[in-house]
């Protein structure tokens, strides 16, 4: 399950949309204006009314949302997890450390969980004292830590730990690891389409 918006988010144009990775098909959209947990709860709560065995549900990390169904094995996508490491530390990172944590991340798809929490661990015990530096402002006398991205990144990975292995703790089940199919299968060729025909009615583009 991903939602995704239509130009501008400013613009209120958004979709979610479920797609059953055994058969390959869209089974539920919804049209939305914001993302919220709400919608994504509804659409299963839905699905499971029309007689949809949920065996589990990939999504991208969205706050909050890794708790909203309760009762059905969840997985991030990996993608989506690798970004936000991106993000935080961009793609050409210039510290050991942060070079070194990008290296980390990007090995995700290789390891099973016990292996990963293992280099993960790693990681830490040799870049404690850097992740650890303090800045401290000599006039207020507050302090705060130096590299508070590097910081955030390794965060973003130790609290999504228990969601970036359902694939494989749950292996029966199949469970992709990314929402690629949906990101670049069903969000991409709509994109496109939009763009080229970017004058059309709200309606038409629902259509």
């Amino acid at each position: 399950m991903d939602a995704t918006f239509f130009g501008k988010r400013i613009d209120k144009f958004g979709v979610l949309v479920a797609k059953d990775t055994i058969t390959s098909k869209v089974v539920g959209y919804q049209f939305i204006q914001t993302e919220k947990n709400e919608a994504y709860q509804a659409m299963v709560s839905s699905l499971q009314s029309l007689g949809f065995v949920i065996n589990s549900i990939t999504i991208d990390g969205k706050s909050g949302l890794f708790k909203a169904f309760p009762g059905i094995p969840v997985q991030m996508c990996h993608f989506h997890q690798q970004a936000i490491i991106t993000r935080y530390l961009t793609k050409k990172p210039k510290m050991a450390a942060s070079i070194d944590l990008r290296r980390v991340a990007f090995y995700l798809n290789k390891a099973t969980q016990k292996r990963f929490l293992l280099i993960l661990s790693f990681w830490y015990k040799r870049h404690a004292v850097f992740i650890n530096e303090k800045t401290v402002n000599f006039e207020t006398g507050k302090w705060r830590y130096t590299h508070r991205r590097l910081r955030s990144a390794y965060r973003s990975i130790r609290n999504n730990i228990p969601y970036l292995f359902t694939h494989k703790t749950h292996w029966e089940h199949a469970i992709p690891n990314t929402t690629n199919t949906l990101d670049g299968g069903v969000f991409s060729p709509l994109k496109t389409l939009l763009r080229i025909h970017r004058g059309i009615s709200r309606e038409l583009k629902e259509n």
